[in-house]
Formats: structure tokens, C-alpha cells, sequence
């Protein structure tokens, strides 16, 4: 099947929280002795469940190679090039499954860093999932997902160092980085114009494009812009989420002077849950949301407008729903009840609505719950 026949692919990151069962990597601490080759057999067996569950793009944890970067233990250095046998066995199954893999660095994992010496940490770093990567023998479209970085007090220079920073790149990691619009420091036209100078593949973030566009560019152009940085018979691929919406609560400590209004019958200032009382240490208080937070499912409609937008542009949709691939087990019925016309975009057809509901359903008995925010959100890089 050409990759212009190919129904577009929707995916998740890293955790699978509908298998708690299935580890994303070996989290084990240096002393234990981890190794990338436990992280394989965790991949295997989530391969395994993607397959089953119809899901053909997964986002590979940054810490598959544990330790393999860390200065300080030596001893981990080479565990990528004493994988390559098993690598390329994930590779081959991947491949064979017809699965898109990918990496998504962490937040430290700067190539504008001030700091000379966190940026050769960084190439390091990206060097190291990069040759993963080739050892997997996956093709061009597995790639390593960076944002810009820091500000450092001067915007104009620190996008301006990012190209320093690519430039010291490798070949082999260049061929695989593609960069990443961002919520709160670089947006749309600042990669668009990191591209121009670079030739870099781009990453088009919806949410982000939303929380952070100052130049106010269209959506549709903006788009058309970024899926043209890459190549001819490369599928691009774009991240999708909706922000959250519900209430925060945040854990605060009760003032004296809280204390001693609410003795007289005084409300106090803020939304909380439950009054504050004479007695109260801590208070629970409501806040409005963040709009860079993720929200745990995609809203269909926003998704499905989306689409229509972007009707008769092909690319793969990460989805960065924090509900991971139960968001996707939800989004998929919803879809055919909803836009079946961006439905069949998927692949997703009447035939299956069947099957899809039932693994709906399924979801009512529970799943794991994931507190951590994901890469690119609850966090700030230096700067």
C-alpha cells in the first residue's frame, strides 16, 4: 500500500494505561543493573496489544535506554550497540505490524541551551535515540520530536542558537529531528522560520498553535506550511489535544488571618472546596485551567472540525490525550457517530463500529490512573 493509500494512523505516548500490566520501559534504578534489553521485551509485548487493539503509531519512551547517557556510569554507555540484535528484531516486527515509532526527548534535552556543556549532553542524548532508530531499521518517518528550548532573556538570540545547536548535530541525528511549535515560548512562525534556515522537518502542534500564535497566523496556511518541510513519500505527522477544562484543585496553607476572619463569619477570598473554618490548617482551592494542560480525552467535535479544516492533507495525528491509548479507544466510535467522513480518513468504517463499541464499553470497568504530566506539559525548560 502506497503512502498515499494508506488510511492516516492515530497514536499515543508511551504509557499504556489500558494494560497496567504492560511497562513502557525498565525504570529500574543503576544499581540494579537496567538494560535496554528489558525495555525490549517491554516494547514486544505492547506491540502486541497495540495489534490487537487496532492501533498502528506509538511514541517510545525516552528513557528506553536507561543510564545509557549518564556521564557518570560508564557502564551503561554501550548497552544500545549490545542491543542490536534484539533492536533489530523490534525493528522487524514493527515494520511487519506496519507501525510508526517515535521519540519524543525530554524537556532537558536542549540544543539552545546557554550552557555549551547541557548542549553536547543534549546531542548526546538525541544521538543515542537516533542510532535506536537506525539499529530498528525503521525508515524516515520515525523521528525524534524536540521543542526550541529556553529564552535565556533573549528570544531572538535563543532561537538563533538552536540552529548553532542543530548544526553540531551528527548526520544521523539530523536526519531524524523534526521541531515542535510550543504553548508558551516559540511559536508556528518562530520554527517556520528556524526551517527556512535549516531545512528541518516541522511538527505542527494544534493546542499549541492555539495557546501560543502572537503573529496570528490562519490555521489552514499554517498547516499547508508545516507539512510541506517534509519530503515527498515521508507521511508528516501532526500532535493533536484538547485542553483541559475542569476546576484545579491546588492544596494551599490557611493564613492566620483566614483563620481569625472565619471565626467572625468573614468569607474568605477565593473559591474553595468546602468552607475555611476557624480550625483549618489547609484549604483545597478552585481554580480556573491552565489551557496548556492536557485534557485526558479528545472532545470529538473540536477533533472532528479540525479535520475538516485540514481536508485532503495527509498526516499521522499523535494524539496527547492523557488518557493515552484509552483516549484513542473512546475517540475512534466517537468518530463514526460523529464524523464518520473523518471517520473513513482513519480507516475507521460502520463495519467495525461493532467491535469499537465493545471496546468501549470495556472502559466503563476502570483503568489505571497517570499523575505525571506528559513531556511537554506541566513543565518548563530552563530559561
Amino acid at each position: 500500500m502506497s503512502i498515499q493509500e494508506r488510511p492516516l494512523r492515530l497514536g499515543f505516548p508511551v504509557k499504556v494505561m489500558g494494560r497496567p500490566d504492560l511497562k513502557s520501559n525498565d525504570t529500574r534504578r543503576w544499581q540494579k543493573g537496567p538494560h535496554l534489553k528489558t525495555s525490549l521485551e517491554y516494547v514486544d509485548a505492547i506491540l502486541d496489544y497495540l495489534a490487537q487493539v487496532g492501533i498502528d503509531m506509538y511514541r517510545l519512551s525516552s528513557d528506553l535506554a536507561p543510564y545509557a547517557t549518564h556521564p557518570d556510569l560508564p557502564q551503561f554507555h554501550s548497552m544500545v550497540a549490545e542491543s542490536d540484535a534484539e533492536l533489530a528484531a523490534i525493528g522487524a516486527k514493527a515494520r511487519a505490524l506496519d507501525m510508526r515509532l517515535s521519540f519524543h526527548p525530554s524537556q532537558y534535552v536542549l540544543l539552545n541551551s546557554a550552557d555549551p556543556k547541557l548542549t553536547a549532553k543534549s546531542i548526546w542524548d538525541l544521538a543515542s535515540q537516533a542510532e535506536i532508530l537506525d539499529r530498528m531499521g525503521m525508515g524516515p518517518e520515525a523521528v525524534l520530536v524536540t521543542h526550541v528550548g529556553g529564552v535565556y532573556g533573549n528570544h531572538e538570540e535563543s532561537r538563533a542558537r538552536w540552529i548553532e545547536g542543530w548544526n553540531a548535530c551528527p548526520e544521523h541525528v539530523r536526519k531524524r529531528l523534526v521541531l515542535e511549535n510550543d504553548d508558551i515560548r516559540f511559536s508556528a512562525a518562530d520554527v517556520l522560520w528556524i526551517h527556512e534556515r535549516t531545512g528541518v522537518r516541522l511538527i505542527f502542534d494544534h493546542q499549541h498553535f492555539w495557546c501560543l500564535n502572537p503573529e496570528s497566523l490562519e490555521l489552514r496556511p499554517t498547516l499547508e506550511a508545516f507539512l510541506r518541510t517534509w519530503p515527498d513519500g515521508v507521511r508528516p505527522k501532526i500532535h493533536f489535544s484538547s485542553p483541559r477544562t475542569e476546576l484545579r484543585e491546588v492544596k494551599r496553607k490557611v493564613r492566620s488571618s483566614e483563620r481569625i476572619a472565619a471565626a467572625d463569619g468573614r468569607p474568605g477570598r477565593g473559591v474553595t472546596k468546602g468552607a475555611v473554618k476557624a480550625t483549618s490548617r489547609v484549604k483545597t482551592v478552585l481554580l480556573p485551567p491552565i489551557w496548556t494542560g492536557h485534557a485526558d480525552f479528545t472532545n470529538p467535535f473540536e477533533f472532528a472540525t479540525f479535520m475538516r479544516i485540514a481536508e485532503g492533507l495527509a498526516f499521522d495525528v499523535m494524539m496527547e490525550g492523557k488518557a493515552k491509548d484509552i483516549s484513542l479507544l473512546k475517540l475512534r466510535p466517537d468518530l463514526l457517530r460523529f464524523a464518520p467522513d473523518v471517520a473513513a480518513r482513519f480507516g475507521i468504517f460502520p463495519a467495525q463500529a461493532e467491535q469499537l463499541e465493545a471496546d468501549e464499553r470495556r472502559l466503563e470497568a476502570g483503568v489505571a490512573s497517570d499523575p505525571e504530566p506528559d513531556v511537554d506539559e506541566g513543565v518548563t525548560a530552563p530559561g
